[in-house]
């Protein structure tokens, strides 16, 4: 028989906020880049974001693009060590609504995966946090001395999803059609059409505007947003723009 898999996106889908940000905020307090760099790159793009006067896709490679930069030339056992305290300390930060499927999901026998653009050490210790069956992640490479040079591999757009999608397909023989993904933004729309039971979570414009001119997704989709203690399952089509 084949199984059944559930895959999740974590930054905005499984965790409220996205963890590459309190990585970067970490490797300022232990002093590894200098302080400056948060007020001058990184906290203006956040600070417009939450404003909500920016875009989240475009705040959250703004932040890959400056923590490429910022671990340049850091040793690995670092960023390990960095990550595990993050998800110790950060790690329940998450939506009561995904929390909840990730259990069922590992109660009904299902395969429960992480496919996320973050760092995969971070990927890697909030896969070992709930019990995951597997991750993916953004592997940011490493030289002979395993310090990070710089150069990396993404996992947040959609041809990389669907791409690690198809080798766990081989790994532990899904059936797609039966299955379920989890996302928020654009990067995770080719998770939704995969699968045959899509869930966009807090979803940004960009991805709703996506979904809804794609009949076969729109008419398999779930829209859910969590706020505060209320979960509200959106009926796609009388969601209007503004």
């Amino acid at each position: 028989m084949k199984n059944i898999a559930a895959f999740f996106d974590i930054d905005g889908t499984i965790y409220r906020e996205g963890l590459i940000t309190e990585v970067f905020k970490k490797i300022i307090k232990y002093e590894l880049v200098e302080e400056k760099k948060w007020y001058r790159d990184v906290r203006p793009a956040f600070l417009k974001w939450d404003k909500r006067q920016g875009d989240y896709d475009d705040y959250l490679l703004k932040m890959v693009d400056i923590y490429v930069e910022a671990i340049k030339g850091i040793d690995r056992h670092h960023i390990e060590y960095i990550a595990k305290k993050v998800i110790e300390q950060k790690g329940d930060r998450v939506y009561t609504f995904t929390r909840e499927r990730i259990k069922w999901h590992k109660e009904q026998g299902h395969k429960v995966i992480a496919i996320s653009g973050s760092p995969i050490e971070l990927v890697r210790e909030m896969s070992n946090k709930y019990n995951m069956d597997d991750f993916r992640g953004s592997i940011y490479l490493k030289d002979e001395n395993d310090t990070y040079t710089g150069e990396i591999i993404p996992m947040w757009d959609s041809v990389s999803k669907e791409n690690a999608i198809n080798e766990l397909i081989e790994k532990y023989n899904i059936d797609l059609e039966k299955s379920f993904a989890y996302g928020d933004t654009s990067g995770d729309y080719t998770m939704f059409e995969l699968v045959g039971t899509p869930y966009a979570i807090n979803p940004t414009k960009e991805l709703l505007g996506k979904v809804i001119n794609n009949k076969e997704i729109s008419e398999k989709i779930n829209v859910i947003v969590e706020r505060k203690d209320v979960t509200y399952n959106l009926d796609i089509n009388n969601i209007k723009f503004s």
